[in-house]
């Protein structure tokens, strides 16, 4: 590790084959904390490369358990995070709307480290259990339309970096891979990144895919559609840059969509959204992505998207998938 640090910090990058041999390594135990802490901050002083990208991605789907759920032609909702926006959680709330509208969501999700409150710590309060047993995720999609990949349950050759990211509490390139490395390997996915840069590494991985994708950045810098200003989004056959307007919805003030300070706060903000008590400027939040999944997964627009996430979440039909995922749970 001291030459691979040595020939980073000289301002050199690692080649696909270099990066992927480190995490390898990492994974085996081959290296100390503070190399791994050291090798972590390099990556925050610094945009990662794209076959630095690749090479980490490769060896943590090598390593990791693998779901088969191809039956379920799913979609992953999830961002990189790390926008130090605090916001509340727009992507699992959306995932819950998309399977009300009757789309299959795999959703792969970790604890905040450099947020407070992240997708697993507001599921697991909330009373929703991490598995990954093949028959229990396939019974909860049979079930309630979704079902709940809880990283560390698929990714335990990373369990030496877990400790290290918690104690740094800053993003890090494990941000950036955490929505590449869904172990059910969906067919359709909705990215939020950070940046604009780290959108064009994402639309040229997904390029060499087979995935329904859409890279999602809003230009004030949230990792999801914000609806606080435009955002722009990348598919497979096209880019474009969207106003809150040209989805038929409001312009928000960033106040009004931020979440919680603490774990209980950010689940209460959760279940009264999830039951139709949320704010106007909340849902609408949830329509717009919630609204593009839709749209990605069923090949629609993505207006018509929103006005079934709309009819899921006024329904009651993103209330009763969470019901019966919780139910299964106990």
């Amino acid at each position: 590790m001291k030459d691979i640090i040595n020939k980073l910090s000289s301002h050199n990058t690692l080649s696909k084959d270099e990066a992927k041999e480190v995490l390898l390594n990492i994974s085996k135990g081959k290296y100390n904390n503070s190399h791994i802490s050291s090798f972590l901050t390099i990556f925050m002083m610094r945009n990662i490369t794209l076959e630095e990208l690749q090479g980490f991605k490769e060896a943590l789907l090598e390593l990791c358990i693998k779901i088969d759920l191809s039956d379920y032609n799913t979609i992953d909702l999830c961002g990189t995070g790390g926008d130090n926006k605090d916001t509340f959680n727009i992507s699992t709330l959306s995932a819950f709307v998309t399977a009300g509208a009757k789309v299959n969501v795999s959703k792969h999700g970790n604890y905040g480290v450099s947020s407070s409150c992240g997708s697993s710590n507001v599921l697991e309060f909330l009373g929703i259990k991490f598995s990954n047993n093949k028959d229990f995720l396939k019974k909860s999609i049979e079930k309630s339309g979704i079902c709940i990949l809880h990283a560390p349950l698929f990714h335990p050759a990373m369990k030496n970096v877990a400790p290290i990211r918690k104690e740094l509490g800053l993003k890090t390139f494990f941000n950036i891979l955490g929505p590449l490395v869904n172990p059910s390997f969906p067919k359709n996915q909705i990215v939020g990144v950070f940046n604009l840069e780290l959108a064009r590494l994402y639309s040229y991985l997904f390029q060499k895919t087979n995935k329904n994708y859409a890279i999602i950045h809003s230009l004030d810098g949230y990792d999801e559609i914000s609806l606080t200003g435009n955002v722009k989004i990348i598919t497979r056959n096209e880019e474009n840059i969207f106003s809150p307007q040209d989805l038929s919805l409001q312009k928000l003030n960033p106040k009004f969509i931020n979440g919680g300070k603490t774990i209980k706060e950010s689940a209460k903000i959760f279940m009264n959204i999830l039951q139709n008590k949320g704010s106007n400027s909340q849902n609408q939040v949830v329509f717009a992505n919630s609204g593009l999944a839709i749209s990605t997964a069923l090949n629609i627009s993505i207006k018509e998207g929103i006005e079934k996430a709309k009819e899921s979440l006024k329904t009651n039909k993103a209330f009763e998938a969470f019901n019966k995922l919780k139910n299964l749970s106990e």
